[in-house]
């Protein structure tokens, strides 16, 4: 019997696939773990996939009598299933499921059809059914009796009645349109009341199941003695239509029945049969006295579209005598359901660089109403980078319709809006809520593309330079940043000897001090980069800048007191006049700007009428002509100081010895040009006009060079190396030229002869300089001067400045 079991339940499970979907049917009253079928293999999935791809039961709400086994991909049985409990008379029993699997996301319909058994047995309402029957009544008379009720359906349903053995009755079955077999007892021979009054009969109920199953009523007719006529109705079934809005108190249906006999006994009032639901009493209302079928309760199509009862109508006979028809009446819809927005499935946080037509969200929409009335059109509101795609019966899904942007938006509310097809439609609106995940999908941004920053010279190693920041609009890890320096060289040093900065919050700190005249300009390139994976980052240049301060003390230059202690000797003629050129003292200041400016002025002196010198180049010249009374042997302590804040300070010594006979170059060439001016007078016509010529074309060339200079914006001008000649001997030429280095302005010196005792200096400003600040000097020696020369610094920030000094013989 086992054995024939699982046969029989094998057959009722089968497979079928139709448009798209996929059909089980299996038996009723399954056991929990019964396999439905192998999901897996009907779908073509990969079982190994399911679990990841998180395969689930997404049917709407209500009792789930299925669910997954993700190891095999079986549809298994969970709970009992009862077609009746779920489907009532209904021939067609189906379960629908819908299941959603991710990555990608997907949906399929599955439905299972539950097959009836024959577990149920037919049954009557009233076990005992009282007739009475008047002995008048002629042979052939049928009087209707209750029917037998069996939840199963098809073969499984009522079949048959037997009434039991006996002379005067039998049993005929009228079959109704919807499929209804009713049973009537039907008279064939006559009765008698004083030989019989009463008659005890069995009626049988019988299913056409297998095994039989079948139920019982107890039939009493009572044997009446007059009223010979029942209420005969104008038709066996009435039928009506009503809307599903009608109020209470509405007409329905009228019933009418006749009885051909007078006063009481031909007097009839109207009833529902005793078989009659409750809810059919609930709803509706028979007037006994017209027949008259009114409305009583609210009235739904969507939950019972037809209700079918039966109408009695009794005399007032004694005995009395009744008559009976049956009713149908079917509920009229109209659009009284908003339709309702389904969301099966809805992935959210979305990743922001989903590809477009990612699906995003399953959808359904549904009516309770029929006909035109549940049809449902699903629409979405614009605004929003998604579109809805439509599936199957009223199934869509939400896809990306362009590329997302967490950063521009993070979140959307989808609206979404359901119409259905009514006059006027009705509708309803449901929003969705969908959040971006973060992709790290933008580099760090720094707050400037270059930073610019300005140090002190002599500042203590530690100190903070400057703290540079970046943001990231991405989120989590993925806008995390850490700082780093990218290895570079400064003066063939590593960039990170200099400064090192904070991974975390991106502040510079200096290793250690920095010395102006060693160093005055250098890069930092720093890098910000974030966690995400894979991680972005973006690099940018700061420049820093070192300040000088006034840490040099001017460096004398000439006149050179190697050799001779602290004192420089110097000759001159006493017959030198007023204004006469003792000597130039010349000093440099390894310091830039003010800081480099130098005056110098006497601070003691032999004699402090007879010599001065100038505050600003150094030339020490006589104030008066010497006189007879003045001592051979002069001594001036010349003061050089700064333009610094605090200044600082140098002392030169300086010794005059005043001899006799000492005669100035300068005098002599004037008296042998006076000695041989009448014999030359034509050759010095000749040097004067070659002057002349001379001096023109170097007034042309200056002014070419000038605007020159003022077309090219340059940083230098006048005399470059290639405009000297003697240049290329490096002992005949000191150029000081200032060059650029981006933002920094610096002198370079470049070659000179330190052993020439008169020196001419000239100079060119560019147009934008406010300034005319020199220093002339007048080397003594060579290696001396470039010693003092490596420290020398003319950087004036606001002006452009180009020297040169030649030698003149």
């Amino acid at each position: 019997l086992r054995i024939c079991r699982q046969w029989i339940i094998s057959l009722f499970i089968i497979m079928v696939t139709i448009e798209g979907q996929t059909r089980y049917s299996i038996p009723e009253e399954l056991k929990r773990g019964s396999i439905v079928g192998n999901l897996a293999k009907d779908l073509g999935l990969v079982v190994s996939d399911l679990e990841k791809r998180k395969l689930r039961i997404a049917s709407e709400g209500g009792k789930q009598y299925f669910g997954l086994d993700l190891r095999k991909g079986d549809l298994i049985v969970t709970d009992r299933i009862d077609r009746e409990e779920l489907c009532g008379n209904r021939l067609s029993c189906v379960l629908p499921l819908e299941l959603v699997i991710d990555g990608p996301l997907q949906l399929y319909r599955v439905e299972v059809e539950i097959q009836d058994t024959n577990d149920n047995s037919p049954s009557f309402i009233t076990k005992e059914k009282v007739l009475k029957i008047a002995e008048l009544v002629n042979p052939g008379a049928k009087f209707p009796l209750e029917s037998a009720q069996d939840p199963d359906v098809g073969s499984n349903s009522v079949r048959s009645y037997i009434i039991s053995r006996n002379e005067h009755f039998k049993i005929t079955v009228k079959t109704h349109k919807d499929g209804r077999k009713i049973p009537e007892l039907v008279l064939e021979k006559a009765l008698d009341r004083e030989k019989q009054p009463i008659h005890n009969l069995i009626l049988t109920a019988v299913d056409g199941g297998d095994p039989v199953r079948s139920g019982t009523s107890q039939i009493t007719v009572i044997v009446l003695d007059n009223n010979d006529n029942a209420p005969q109705f104008e038709r066996n079934v009435y039928e009506a239509n009503v809307s599903e809005k009608a109020t209470p108190g509405a007409e329905v249906v009228s019933v009418k029945a006749t009885d051909i006999d007078e006063g009481l006994n031909g007097e009839i009032e109207y009833f529902f049969g005793d078989q009659t639901p409750d809810l059919v009493l609930s709803l509706f209302d028979v007037k006994p006295n017209t027949g008259v079928i009114v409305v009583k309760g609210p009235l739904d199509h969507e939950s019972h579209p037809v209700h079918r009862f039966d109408v009695t109508a009794k005399d007032k006979g004694n005995p009395e005598m009744d008559g009976h028809c049956s009713v149908e009446i079917k509920i009229i819809d109209v659009n009284d359901n908003i339709p309702e927005i389904i969301v099966k499935s809805l992935t959210s946080p979305v990743p922001e660089d989903a590809a477009v037509g990612t699906v995003i969200a399953l959808i359904s929409a549904r009516d309770l109403d029929s006909g035109d009335f549940g049809k449902v059109a699903l629409t979405l509101f614009s605004g929003s980078p998604f579109k809805l795609n439509p599936s199957v019966s009223n199934h869509y899904s939400l896809v990306t319709s362009g590329l997302l942007d967490r950063e521009r938006s993070g979140h959307y509310r989808v609206k979404l809006r359901a119409s259905d097809n009514g006059r006027p439609p009705l509708s309803s609106e449901k929003i969705l809520d969908v959040e971006l995940s973060d992709v790290n999908d933008n580099p760090p941004v720094f707050s400037q593309p270059v930073y610019v920053v300005y140090v002190k010279e002599n500042c203590p190693p530690g100190r903070i330079l400057y703290s540079v920041s970046a943001s990231d609009p991405d989120l989590g890890e993925n806008a995390k940043m850490s700082y780093s320096i990218l290895d570079s060289k400064v003066q063939d040093v590593s960039v990170s000897s200099y400064v090192y900065i904070n991974s975390e919050n991106g502040s510079i700190y200096s290793m250690h001090s920095f010395d102006y005249e060693k160093l005055k300009v250098f890069q930092i390139l720093v890098q910000a980069k974030d966690q995400g994976s894979p991680s972005l980052s973006s690099n940018t240049t700061v420049h820093v800048f070192i300040l000088d301060q006034n840490d040099n003390a001017p460096t004398v230059i000439y006149p050179s007191s190697a050799g001779l202690g602290s004192l420089s000797l110097q000759r001159m003629p006493r017959s030198a006049k007023a204004g006469h050129l003792v000597t130039k003292v010349t000093a440099v200041d390894a310091d830039s700007g003010h800081n480099a400016w130098i005056s110098y002025r006497v601070a003691e002196a032999t004699d402090a009428s007879l010599f001065g010198v100038n505050q600003y180049t150094g030339e020490v010249r006589t104030k008066r002509a010497v006189s007879e009374q003045d001592d051979s042997s002069q001594r001036l302590l010349i003061a050089i100081k700064d333009d610094g804040e605090p200044a600082q300070s140098a002392t030169v010594t300086v010794s005059i010895l005043l001899e006799d006979g000492l005669h100035e170059p300068i005098l002599d060439i004037r008296h042998k040009a006076a000695e041989s001016g009448g014999k030359t007078g034509r050759l010095a016509l000749y040097l004067i006009l070659s002057l002349a010529s001379v001096s023109v074309l170097s007034v042309v060339t200056f002014l070419i060079l000038a605007v020159k200079c003022v077309r090219n914006n340059s940083a230098s001008c006048c005399v470059r190396r290639s405009d000297c000649d003697d240049y290329k001997n490096p002992n005949r030429n000191l150029q000081i030229q200032l060059n650029t280095d981006g933002p920094i302005k610096y002198v370079e010196v470049l070659g000179g002869d330190m052993m020439s005792q008169s020196q001419s200096f000239r100079s060119c400003m560019s147009p934008m300089s406010e300034y005319s600040d020199f220093t002339l000097i007048k080397p003594s020696s060579t290696s001396d001067f470039k010693e003092v020369l490596s420290v020398l610094d003319a950087s004036l920030p606001d002006s452009t400045w180009t020297f040169e000094s030649q030698q003149v013989s």
